[in-house]
């Protein structure tokens, strides 16, 4: 037996059953929830708690950000958006049709993340929109950051129960 064989016999490769896809997971959620709007939240608390200069450079990082986040997306919005749900759609059929594990897998991990993608093009919308800015803009952070936050908690959930029914399945046939 060689060496390849027995890393494979040893870490299973599937995607579910596989720790790299946990960590990544979590690695995902960690950093959606730590960079609200491209602005890191302890800057967020640290405006929020100091005032003066960390929060005129909050708001300057808020600016840059929400209004990349929209050049983005009047650039290339509908494009994005055709290209992100060929994916997403693609990546249902391969996954939860004909079965493929890591389809499954990159589906349950994006799928949210386009969810967030929205929010976040929107909130960058508002700031724009209503120039927030002080206790205003926090307040619209803290609600960005919540729902991203419910997001990943049910995205969460959703994989490991999944990722729990399909290790059961494959361990109840056998391999």
């Amino acid at each position: 037996m060689d060496w390849y064989t027995s890393v494979f016999e040893l870490i299973d490769m599937r995607s579910f059953s596989n720790l790299w896809f946990w960590v990544a997971l979590a690695v995902l959620w960690s950093s959606a929830s730590h960079w609200v709007l491209g602005v890191p939240w302890d800057m967020v608390l640290r405006a929020g708690r100091v005032g003066g200069q960390p929060a005129a450079d909050m708001e300057t990082m808020v600016r840059i950000n929400s209004e990349r986040i929209l050049y983005i997306t009047r650039e290339s919005g509908v494009l994005m958006t055709g290209f992100a749900g060929f994916v997403l759609t693609f990546l249902f059929l391969v996954g939860f049709v004909y079965g493929r594990e890591f389809a499954q897998a990159v589906f349950l991990l994006g799928t949210p993340m386009a969810l967030v993608w929205l929010l976040s093009v929107g909130t960058a919308g508002r700031v724009q929109r209503q120039e927030l800015s002080d206790a205003a803009l926090i307040k619209q952070l803290t609600r960005l950051r919540f729902y991203i936050r419910l997001i990943g908690m049910a995205s969460i959930f959703v994989t490991a129960t999944w990722g729990m029914w399909q290790n059961m399945s494959s361990s109840a046939l056998g391999g």
